[in-house]
């Protein structure tokens, strides 16, 4: 167990906690939409915390590989749930992310005894748009950024279909 697998295993372990702050006031207090908000912030960061220490120690591990991705999508489907859940995000989002995430990470297995399909930009552009645009719909903000936050959302959407596209593409090309 070295550093980044350990955060990576934080990362999970945090989600639950994540998911009850979220809750909390049936997600309706913003003093708890923003504790909410900073949790899954920390939690967030320790992702990118984790590969660049990985990377800068050379401290990639076959365990990190597996696990890491599977922390990235526990950690959208906890908060893209949670927000259908609490009627703030339409259900039609959620089902179709987690699908182009399941999707491609059932992908990444497939191939992993032949190839490590690594997140390439625009898959690390999808998640922090993703993440970013998620956050906005965790935190109280006014009706006059809902715009302009939906926008956000909408180009996530794009690049996750986009994204999910180009890395079945890139299978199918090498088969």
């Amino acid at each position: 167990m070295n550093l980044p697998n350990a955060l990576t295993v934080f990362r999970i372990l945090a989600l639950p906690f994540c998911a009850w702050a979220l809750f909390q006031k049936d997600g309706q207090d913003p003093t708890w939409q923003i504790i909410a908000w900073t949790m899954f912030f920390i939690v967030g960061m320790t992702d990118v915390l984790d590969g660049r220490i990985a990377r800068k120690r050379n401290q990639i591990s076959h365990f990190g590989i597996i696990l890491d991705p599977i922390a990235d999508k526990a950690f959208i489907a906890t908060a893209l749930i949670g927000l259908s859940i609490l009627g703030k995000m339409p259900w039609w989002v959620t089902v179709l992310i987690l699908a182009r995430e399941i999707g491609v990470t059932i992908l990444r297995f497939s191939v992993i005894k032949r190839e490590v399909i690594s997140a390439n930009r625009g898959g690390k552009l999808k998640s922090l748009l993703q993440n970013f645009s998620v956050g906005f719909y965790i935190l109280p903000i006014p009706t006059s950024l809902y715009l302009p936050r939906d926008i956000l959302l909408g180009v996530a959407i794009v690049l996750t279909i986009w994204t999910g596209a180009e890395y079945f593409r890139q299978v199918i090309k090498q088969k």
